[in-house]
């Protein structure tokens, strides 16, 4: 065992309170990500944009989130996990009010682009940060528990969808509801990081751990799980940038409804990260994905095709269902080795946030050429062939460096 992984080795009470930390830290991401997906519509409404031109605006927070995702992980390595979501959920904070002041009362394109560069670039540094420390949590309790804290990142994001069509259905202003949304994320972001297992000393220079970021991108099992990754986010993605807005346009239903329906999806992902975790220690890994990604794949050509807003909701549940270990299965597949989960996170989130970067842009094209809802088929032709990737996430062979703590 190695000075890093010594003085990791904490009471299994201590373990138990950073499980709760991480969720807690996970759902309040959630919840800012999802405040902000459900007034799409809204801001969509008062910005007086087309679909081309609200896809360039989401490139914004995209572009934030990928540029901090390049240097995430070497912060983390030197704040330790637990600063590291404070600062970077400051910026979460600041986005969110930035873009509610500049979609409100300024009516600022430029002003909204900010924040959601802020708002992206501090939810990208904290998702290395917080599926680190997840990670490590999921060694010590020897199990499954990964999805689980994707699972409260999704109940965050089912709390923000409701409070968003809320808002939306009352005509509570943008920028009031994003500001109180703002200064809860923050608070009891700060409250859940105290927690936190206590950081891993330092153990080599700077250019040593650039040293391992380097190496991790040349690594194939890493860059396979990164490309399973990068699918997987564009599946969840998409629904998160556009399934509001495609039910407006494709199928006639108001913006307070277009956002219960994105909650719906919401609901779906959270319900198949909390059984996910059972399945997987079952059956294991492979199996799983794979039988996730095909009821992923039929679930989003339901919602496109149904040609009923009933039945395609259907489709959004088993769309939901089907994307919702993808992600956080990648994640915890890249920190099987816990030395190395840093730098392997942090190349496999760059990888699959990338996809964050084509999708706003390429589904807003395609929508203002054959609508937003019909752009959605792009998540289907994409998932079958992804597949072949799935195999990269067995675990590899080798003893549990850290023996499983007992639930109380």
């Amino acid at each position: 065992m190695n000075a890093a992984t010594e003085t990791r080795t904490v009471a299994p009470r201590a373990v138990r309170a950073a499980r709760t930390g991480v969720a807690v830290v996970f759902a309040l991401n959630g919840l800012a990500v999802a405040t902000w997906f459900s007034r799409v519509p809204a801001v969509r409404e008062a910005l007086g944009l087309s679909a081309g031109r609200l896809g360039l605006l989401l490139l914004a927070m995209s572009g934030g989130a990928v540029l901090a995702l390049t240097s995430a992980g070497l912060v983390t390595q030197r704040l330790g996990p637990a600063r590291t979501v404070v600062v970077s959920t400051v910026l979460v904070a600041v986005g969110l009010v930035g873009v509610g002041v500049a979609a409100g009362p300024i009516g600022s394109l430029p002003g909204v682009a900010a924040g959601l560069f802020a708002l992206g670039y501090g939810s990208g540094t904290c998702d290395v940060a917080m599926n680190v420390e997840g990670a490590a949590v999921e060694k010590r309790l020897g199990r499954t528990i990964l999805p689980r804290f994707h699972a409260a990142w999704s109940l965050g994001s089912v709390a923000g969808a409701g409070l968003g069509a809320g808002a939306a259905r009352f005509g509570v202003p943008i920028t009031a509801h994003l500001t109180v949304l703002a200064a809860l994320v923050l608070g009891g972001t700060v409250l859940g990081a105290r927690h936190f297992l206590p950081a891993p000393a330092a153990d080599g220079a700077a250019s040593t751990r650039r040293g391992g970021l380097l190496a991790a991108w040349r690594e194939p099992r890493t860059l396979l799980i990164g490309a399973l990754v990068l699918v997987m986010a564009f599946t969840e993605g998409s629904a998160n940038d556009w399934l509001a807005v495609a039910f407006v346009d494709g199928y006639g239903v108001s913006e307070a409804a277009g956002a219960a329906v994105f909650g719906v999806f919401v609901v779906g992902m959270t319900i198949g990260r909390t059984a996910g975790t059972v399945a997987i220690d079952r059956w294991g890994r492979v199996p799983v994905l794979v039988g996730t990604i095909l009821l992923a794949a039929a679930g989003s050509l339901l919602a496109v095709l149904a040609g009923s807003g009933p039945l395609a909701v259907v489709g959004v549940v088993l769309w939901g269902l089907g994307a919702s270990l993808g992600f956080p299965v990648g994640m915890s597949a890249a920190a099987d080795d816990e030395d190395r989960a840093p730098a392997r996170v942090s190349v496999v989130a760059v990888i699959g946030y990338t996809s964050f970067l084509a999708s706003p842009p390429l589904l807003g094209l395609l929508g203002d050429h054959v609508g937003t809802l019909q752009a959605l088929l792009v998540v289907p032709v994409l998932l079958i062939p992804t597949l072949a990737l799935v195999p990269a996430t067995r675990p590899p062979a080798g003893p549990t460096p850290t023996a499983p703590i007992q639930e109380s």
